[in-house]
């Protein structure tokens, strides 16, 4: 039977798998710590680099967040709110660990009370440390999806998870540069 170029073309093409699915929704609750770690910036530090890496992070975690959640609902899959509550949450489950729970590079609850009470230069060194190992998080993440045999092959997926690495790998480098400079200022005494 003669098939046209479209339906050849959908036969033709790599469709999603598992792992991309749990890599997408894994993502979503990844991003929504970033941004409650940047929510933290304005009232911890004035600094104008940070604040702008702040705004950068920011726009750009929330433009992937509703990518994301359209790429899984055009598939009928199961969209996680964008919020990072749900990580902690199932942390307080009895049994559960946090290695358990959650995904690599996140903070754990105390890492964020901690970041949260910071102000000043030491909030700013914390803050950097931080979203270098939530970044490096996301690489890993990346890494595991792209080693699963036959995932991150259907082309949305495949782009963003190479745009993920290589928008990371950016950013870990000038978080990287800011904390060397940091590492190079003295704390000023906290009243």
């Amino acid at each position: 039977s003669c098939i046209t170029a479209r339906a050849a073309s959908a036969q033709q093409a790599p469709h999603y798998t598992a792992a991309d699915v749990r890599f997408m929704q894994g993502m979503i609750g990844h991003h929504a710590q970033a941004l409650v770690m940047t929510a933290l910036i304005p009232e911890r530090t004035t600094r104008a680099d940070i604040c702008a890496l702040g705004q950068r992070i920011e726009v750009s975690q929330k433009d992937e967040i509703k990518m994301m959640q359209q790429w899984l609902r055009d598939r009928g899959q199961s969209v996680p709110k964008p919020d990072a509550q749900h990580e902690n949450q199932m942390m307080n489950m009895p049994g559960m660990t946090t290695s358990d729970t959650l995904m690599p590079g996140m903070l754990t609850t105390d890492q964020l009370a901690e970041l949260a009470k910071a102000r000043g230069t030491d909030f700013e060194k914390l803050f950097l440390k931080d979203m270098i190992q939530h970044h490096e998080g996301a690489l890993s993440m990346v890494a595991t999806l792209l080693g699963t045999t036959g995932s991150g092959q259907e082309p949305e997926v495949f782009r963003f998870a190479a745009e993920v690495d290589t928008d990371q790998r950016a950013e870990i480098a000038r978080m990287s540069a800011l904390l060397d400079r940091l590492g190079n200022t003295a704390s000023p005494p906290q009243p």
